[in-house]
């Protein structure tokens, strides 16, 4: 039973899907953190600028003060929804190029498709071309199936 179990896991571990969603969360975490930085160390510091030197990643309500201080951090939050923001931009430029490229394929395929596909066929009693949707000849004039 465990064998199976192994073998069957190391089936479902080798198929292409699992090892394309696992390049992709990789390269979703690495380009996640350039964007966090992207937006701590380029975009936020000339936006406090501009909002008169706020640097929002200080930004919080003290809720209780003493020993061990409990805050809400809303800027940090705010870094964080800016972050997902951009994310979410890049996520969608890059699904509607892939669904732009696929659409391009399809209509492709479908051309070529159209071409392969005949045009005439041989009337089986008299062997002239005709067209494929013919139903009768118009040579010998036999019926057609």
């Amino acid at each position: 039973m465990f064998k199976n179990f192994v073998s069957e896991f190391k089936k479902f571990a080798m198929r292409g899907n699992v090892i394309d969603m696992a390049v992709g969360i990789i390269i979703g975490a690495a380009f996640g953190k350039i964007v966090d930085s992207l937006v701590k160390d380029v975009l936020m510091p000339p936006i406090g600028l501009l909002l008169g030197k706020v640097d929002f990643s200080d930004l919080k309500l003290v809720l209780t003060s003493g020993e061990n201080p409990v805050s809400i951090n809303y800027g940090l939050f705010i870094n964080a929804l800016i972050s997902f923001l951009i994310v979410a931009f890049a996520v969608f430029i890059l699904i509607k190029a892939i669904n732009k490229l696929q659409e391009k394929m399809t209509k492709e395929e479908a051309v070529e498709q159209a071409a392969a596909e005949p045009t005439t066929k041989t009337c089986p009693y008299c062997c002239t071309e005709i067209p494929v949707k013919a139903c009768r000849c118009p040579h010998c004039t036999s019926e057609l199936k």
